[in-house]
């Protein structure tokens, strides 16, 4: 067996995901995935991290050690529930949390907390962390990084298959038929970011867990054509893009008249969808399997307005492969690891844009 345990924080911030698995199989074999929610403090604390202009560094490198206590705890505890010793694994990929990401700015910077030094020192089990910037300065966007993972474990030649990861922002990774052709993967703009952030202010929710929300409303056409106007949309790939831009202050500057709040949810599910359905139309025509993961993945009314939007493309999601929806991006990063220890670029540039392909990742000896 060859053991590795990913680490994965998203954009929608609701906490820790630790998957534990087996890269020796075909396909990888998840032995453990555990998950934990953020306390509601530290979510609070990372929320407004990400929203301020003016963070002082004493506040980030204090969240930097809070996270890395965090993903510490959880990284054990998934090793507990799946009994298997740390001596057994061979790395711990740990991606940390996004707190400010933008390709573009001069120089560019993505920024990710959430100790390695503290996770390496916990577990007792080398760590590789921060691997987004090897990328950025090799001229990348520094994501997403996913794609690279999803080419490894679910192209299938001879079929053109789409893998649509769903968290706080929405990725695909297009995994054409011929094996010869590159990838293409990019940020196809907003999934649960703004489902979330609109739930919480009208209901006290966190999320919009099973679609109850959404399906109370009705598509408002008006204010779809405005959001869909964004010229995000439009520019073509490699882009990437978070929550510091599709945010509630952005989605305001749109809103038509005195819409029920139940009606700008439901326009939003169809945001996510129509938006999915333009990057297809435009990058993979031929494509007639889309695989989701990610929390969007369980939300029904989410599933079920991407089905409608991209009918007759079959929408499942990647349990239909193997890996169970929430286990995915835990996944992609152990593997990243194991790329960064046996000294194996882990970019695409054909995705992020880089004029190379390099080892992403600070490798942190236990």
């Amino acid at each position: 067996m060859s053991l590795y345990l990913g680490l994965m924080s998203g954009t929608s911030m609701d906490g820790i995901d630790a998957v534990l698995v087996d890269l020796d199989t075909d396909p990888v074999r998840i032995l453990q995935h555990t998950t934990r929610a953020f306390p509601r403090d530290l979510k609070r604390a990372l929320e407004a991290a990400q929203d301020s202009d003016q963070l002082h560094a004493k506040q980030v490198w204090h969240l930097d050690a809070v996270l890395g206590e965090q993903f510490a705890m959880v990284a054990l505890a998934c090793l507990s529930a799946a009994t298997v010793s740390a001596s057994a694994v061979r790395g711990i990929g740990s991606h940390g949390q996004t707190i400010f990401h933008a390709p573009h700015a001069n120089p560019p910077i993505t920024v990710q907390l959430g100790d390695p030094n503290i996770v390496a020192q916990r577990c007792g089990i080398t760590t590789v962390a921060d691997f987004r910037r090897r990328d950025l300065a090799a001229g990348g966007e520094g994501a997403p990084l996913a794609p690279a993972f999803h080419r490894a474990i679910f192209s299938q030649p001879g079929s053109t298959r789409g893998i649509l990861n769903l968290g706080g922002i929405a990725n695909i990774s297009l995994l054409p038929a011929d094996p010869a052709q590159p990838v293409l993967g990019f940020d196809t703009g907003p999934a649960n970011t703004l489902l979330d952030q609109w739930c919480q202010r009208h209901c006290a929710q966190a999320f919009d867990g099973q679609g109850a929300f959404g399906a109370s409303g009705c598509l408002n056409q008006e204010l779809l054509e405005a959001l869909l106007d964004d010229p995000y949309f439009r520019r073509p790939p490699p882009k990437s893009t978070g929550r510091d831009y599709f945010d509630l202050a952005w989605l305001e500057k749109r809103l038509v008249d005195d819409l029920p709040p139940a009606d700008v949810q439901r326009t939003l599910y169809a945001l996510t969808a129509h938006s999915v359905a333009a990057a297809i139309v435009s990058y993979c025509t031929g494509m007639t399997q889309l695989y989701v993961c990610g929390g969007g993945a369980l939300n029904p009314l989410l599933m079920e307005t991407l089905s409608s939007v991209l009918a007759p493309c079959s929408v499942d999601t990647t349990a239909a492969l193997g890996i169970a929806p929430k286990a995915v991006e835990g996944a992609a990063f152990a593997w990243l690891a194991q790329q960064c220890l046996e000294g194996r670029p882990g970019n695409l540039p054909a995705v992020t844009g880089a004029a190379d392909p390099v080892i992403l990742g600070g490798i942190y000896r236990a």
